[in-house]
């Protein structure tokens, strides 16, 4: 990477490449005090991580696990005591704010139900911690306080979960919920296992948009990471899902780093949009807990500049719009780069 002019350092924008930079890297030292105390993830291959920093920039966001042995370093700024820079090596790189976090991401009540899960999929740490399920007021009080905490920014409801005991138990531990979460009047977001008849059940309780995951970009990776699923179950669901809830209404996590091909990127993302589903470009987390599991290799900046053009074209090709998500991922986006949102 080019290092940036020291000059002026305190006004420097994200841009989409800078964000790609820092998601390449995907932690950050912060320095002490300067994030707010909030829940630290228990979803997904990050869960177990010391916790993860918010920045917004330029009309961007970024979200940054925190690792105090990271080349990437939060800092204060001598000029604005609300506005950070962010370095790497000691060389500038971004300024911007550090966002609250009312539950799990900036804006919305996002919230994991289960943090155990049956399966094991190989460079996710949830199997190996086996954590809390939550219950059904557990999970409803940290929602109002999100929305306390918000003061008027909370604008979606996004439920993820683990799977406790069956793919049906989280289905209806969703369902037992919906009649309280439709009350705050907010677009909800699920994203769970593939169960029988599940996306008619939840558009039918309420829900705005769904997500289920192929995770990897062939069959052949996701039979090695993913033992006891199916792929193509998904990839049913998916499309049975748009037919529900529309096109551009139903999403899909799709992990870069796990050994696949560009092209297998360009083709999952091809095969996704036909069917009127938005994917979600992951970079892999390399989680310490995983380490030797499976083939995990970071994505450079490059690679995920790269296939962010290759999903805008996509995207363009299929008329589908990441940047009006409602709910999960691609609203927050810190996570990804989200085509047309970080333009």
């Amino acid at each position: 990477m080019t290092p940036h002019s020291k000059t002026n350092p305190e006004r420097l924008p994200m841009t989409a490449d800078k964000k790609a930079f820092l998601l390449s890297i995907g932690t950050a030292d912060a320095e002490p005090g300067l994030i707010p105390t909030t829940r630290k993830s228990t979803a997904g291959p990050s869960a177990g991580s010391g916790g993860s920093v918010f920045i917004s920039s330029g009309g961007h966001r970024v979200r940054l696990s925190l690792d105090p042995d990271s080349p990437i370093k939060v800092r204060k700024t001598n000029t604005d005591s609300e506005t950070v820079i962010v370095t790497y090596l000691d060389e500038p790189i971004v300024t911007g704010k550090i966002e609250s976090v009312p539950a799990h991401c900036p804006e919305q009540a996002y919230i994991n139900l289960s943090e155990k899960c049956i399966y094991n999929c190989k460079y996710c740490t949830v199997p190996l911690l086996q954590g809390h399920t939550k219950s059904k007021d557990e999970t409803l009080q940290i929602i109002r306080e999100a929305f306390d905490k918000g003061n008027g920014s909370v604008s979606a409801i996004s439920i993820t979960s683990g799977v406790e005991e069956s793919p049906e138990g989280e289905l209806n531990r969703v369902l037992e919920l919906m009649p309280e979460l439709v009350k705050f009047g907010v677009p909800i977001g699920i994203s769970i296992y593939v169960t029988q008849d599940g996306a008619q059940k939840l558009k039918d309780a309420g829900v705005s948009e769904v997500k289920f995951n192929v995770e990897a970009a062939s069959a052949e990776i996701f039979e090695n990471v993913c033992p006891g699923l199916s792929y193509d179950d998904v990839f049913d669901e998916l499309k049975n899902s748009v037919a529900i809830f529309g096109k551009g209404n139903v999403y899909s996590n799709l992990i870069v780093g796990l050994g696949e091909t560009d092209d297998d990127v360009a083709e999952t993302l091809e095969k996704l949009a036909k069917i009127g589903v938005i994917a979600c470009l992951r970079p892999v987390f390399e989680n310490k807990l995983r380490k030797g599991d499976c083939f995990m290799e970071r994505p450079s900046k490059d690679r995920l500049m790269k296939l962010y053009d290759l999903q805008k074209r996509i995207c363009e090709k299929y008329d589908l719009h990441p940047e009006k998500s409602k709910t999960m991922c691609s609203k927050c986006g810190g996570c990804d780069l989200v085509p047309f949102a970080d333009d």
